[in-house]
């Protein structure tokens, strides 16, 4: 869904040079702040360790798990706020950039609000599916609740990130990522360890580094609009712009939730090979959550970029940022990919102390190693969609994506987890592949030419 002045063939472009540098400026710190991330789960963990008592690690890690589904599912508020600010800005349309965050920010208060009224089903819901022990469950209900108090602030930090990412500005992003993961980390081993306040400190850390982040996010927000001409109240509640910001948010949603079924799937069919497989491929997963965590830099980068270049109506830029975003990601996967292939082994070993896991992950950890080459395209084209706002056929390509997955899945069962890792790779593949075929079309209907 796209509105009149964003593609008006007609419109001056207003062109602009992509570099090396400009891609690296966004995509370093942005994986920076990725890599960062899983120290929290980490130091949680490793707090409530020292309580001896494994009901608590197990409330923590299924507590920790909803409310993580929860955020995923509401991530668009990131995403499609990073693409509709960078082609305001390629417009040179500062009202518009400022109107885009608040209609972001009305979302997340909303959303957030939402989220706590639904606390009660979210509960009962988590505990019929998980199906936990009392004291899990007991465990996971108090971290729940908890954290349920931040929803607001935590999708508030999204729109600001959202903001700060679609106007080029990675190394804000970093910062505040490094402000929050901080203030998380340092408050959840002080609430939850030296104060012993237990499950209940670390959700209350993870609370405090939330709204901290906000408010501090807020201020920097707020001091740099006021040296831009403001929007009026009409322009924020604008019609055309709230019904595109819905649709944006709408589709990438789907997309989002239809990308979380599939792995939940990937897991449903381990947990069916066995308690050994479904142990090993829980540990190689991790290796592509790795490699996503440095594609997600490279992503960011083509969002902006590709986000700007629509907005300029300004198509070398956008073919350029395209290039050199692709050119970077194949450099990183491969990387990654060949620390992998050379280093798994000894990793996975530093992971679990099980015999029979440790040999089955060896056997399968090619596979794990290959998602970062075959999750290439889907990442970079997912940030390329995003940033130009074509969250439409993301959706769109996704169903297919999915079907192609189910395809390939149940065609290949009798090759165990060989056919199921090759059915993960192949949808990692047809999405970024599906996608990249669409995009000729896409640049005509987009630029005119």
């Amino acid at each position: 869904m796209h509105g009149p002045q964003e593609h008006n063939a007609t419109a001056r472009p207003r062109p602009f040079d992509v570099t090396h540098r400009m891609v690296m400026a966004i995509a370093i710190p942005m994986t920076l702040a990725a890599v960062t991330t899983p120290l929290l789960g980490v130091v949680d963990t490793a707090v409530i360790g020292q309580y001896g008592r494994a009901e608590l690690i197990g409330g923590l890690a299924i507590g920790a798990l909803v409310f993580d589904f929860l955020l995923s599912t509401f991530n668009f508020l990131r995403s499609g706020t990073t693409g509709l600010v960078a082609q305001a800005m390629g417009r040179g349309d500062l009202k518009e950039e400022q109107a885009v965050f608040w209609r972001a920010f009305i979302i997340a208060v909303a959303t957030g609000l939402l989220m706590l009224l639904c606390l009660p089903l979210v509960v009962k819901g988590a505990i019929w599916f998980m199906d936990p022990e009392p004291a899990i469950a007991e465990a996971m209900t108090t971290y729940v609740v908890i954290r349920m108090v931040s929803a607001p602030v935590a999708l508030i930090n999204y729109a600001i990130l959202g903001l700060v990412l679609g106007r080029g500005e990675g190394v804000l992003g970093l910062a505040l990522q490094f402000l929050l993961n901080g203030i998380n980390i340092a408050m959840s081993i002080t609430l939850g360890l030296l104060l012993g306040w237990g499950v209940a400190g670390v959700a209350w850390g993870t609370v405090t580094g939330e709204t901290i982040a906000a408010l501090v996010g807020m201020v920097i927000v707020i001091r740099k609009f006021r040296t831009a001409p403001l929007p009026g109240r009409g322009r924020i509640f604008d019609t055309a712009g709230m019904i595109r910001m819905f649709a944006v948010n709408r589709d990438i949603m789907i997309r989002s939730i239809l990308l979380l079924t599939a792995f939940s799937f990937f897991t449903r069919a381990s947990a069916e090979l066995g308690p050994v497989v479904l142990a090993a491929n829980a540990v190689l997963m991790n290796f592509f959550l790795v490699a996503g965590f440095f594609l997600d830099g490279i992503a960011a980068a083509a969002e902006q970029i590709s986000g700007r270049a629509v907005g300029a109506r300004y198509r070398p830029a956008f073919m350029r940022g395209a290039k050199l975003t692709f050119l970077w990601g194949v450099l990183l996967a491969a990387c990654v990919a060949l620390f992998f292939t050379v280093l798994g082994n000894p990793i996975v070993r530093l992971m679990t102390n099980a015999a029979d896991v440790r040999e089955v992950a060896a056997a399968y950890l090619p596979w794990a190693a290959l998602t970062a080459l075959t999750g290439l395209l889907a990442f970079h084209m997912d940030g390329v969609y995003i940033g130009a706002t074509w969250s439409r056929d993301m959706r769109n390509m996704m169903v297919l994506s999915l079907i192609a997955f189910f395809a390939v899945l149940y065609a290949v069962k009798p090759m165990d987890n060989h056919g199921l890792w090759l059915a993960i790779n192949f949808f990692l593949s047809i999405r970024g592949v599906t996608l990249l075929a669409m995009l000729p079309r896409r640049l005509r209907t987009e630029f005119g030419y």
